[in-house]
């Protein structure tokens, strides 16, 4: 059950509130961050869905993630291009979104409640759309003053780990005409708990087999298997 009975439920943001540290000066603008497309189309109000604020919300974390980069490494444009991509992707803003636990307040149709709360790209977008109502209620100072804490702790996280997949393309780069190809083979589980598997072909042959919680990870983890099959990592 979601923690928001509806719009017009302005008390039960405070305990949401109190997760992001912030006080928002207009209610309504964390109020339209939390309504799903799926709500508006089952119910009359004066809010539209939060996509808006998610497409907001996203121009500004890219802002925040590049200038936050830039500032914590000399890297060439190649590198930050790369870390960026990770701690703004899917999986990291879902993951985000999860410390909040903001998927328990969004406002869904009757029919998309249970899995909505738990799809990815719905907690995803729904983190940006409260980056956005953010941004709009005190400027962009505290948009980055949220923002910032979960991208330096995704960086510190993604730092210390190997990024196989590219390790694999540079060795496999080394002879000509070779070809990588990574197929997602299965997916098991409940829409929150999703098992990826995956396997990684050189040409036509499989050389790795890795699991994973998205399809990105079983994919590194293909790699990474691949690798040490090769006596490598």
């Amino acid at each position: 059950m979601s923690r928001l009975e509806n719009e017009k439920d302005l008390r039960g943001l405070a305990p949401l509130e109190e997760k992001l540290k912030y006080t928002f000066q207009n209610k309504n603008l964390l109020m339209n961050a939390l309504i799903h497309s799926s709500y508006t189309n089952e119910h009359h109000t004066a809010f539209p869905s939060n996509e808006r604020l998610e497409f907001l919300g996203d121009s500004v974390l890219s802002l925040i993630s590049a200038e936050f980069l830039y500032g914590l490494t000399d890297k060439d444009e190649g590198y930050l291009t790369r870390a960026k991509a990770k701690v703004v992707c899917e999986s990291a803003l879902c993951k985000y979104s999860e410390e909040l636990s903001l998927g328990e307040y969004l406002l869904f149709g009757k029919g998309d409640r249970e899995e909505g709360k738990h799809r990815p790209s719905t907690i995803a977008d729904a983190f940006e759309a409260v980056l956005g109502a953010i941004y709009l209620d005190s400027g962009f100072i505290a948009a980055r003053d949220f923002a910032l804490p979960y991208l330096r702790a995704e960086a510190e996280d993604t730092s210390a780990q190997k990024d196989y997949k590219t390790l694999l393309q540079e060795v496999v780069q080394k002879n000509r005409g070779e070809k990588l190809d990574y197929k997602i083979i299965s997916e098991q589980g409940p829409a929150h708990e999703r098992v990826f598997t995956c396997e990684v072909y050189l040409n036509s042959n499989s050389i790795g087999k890795g699991e994973g919680s998205s399809k990105k990870n079983a994919e590194q983890m293909a790699a990474k298997q691949a690798l040490s099959l090769m006596g490598i990592a």
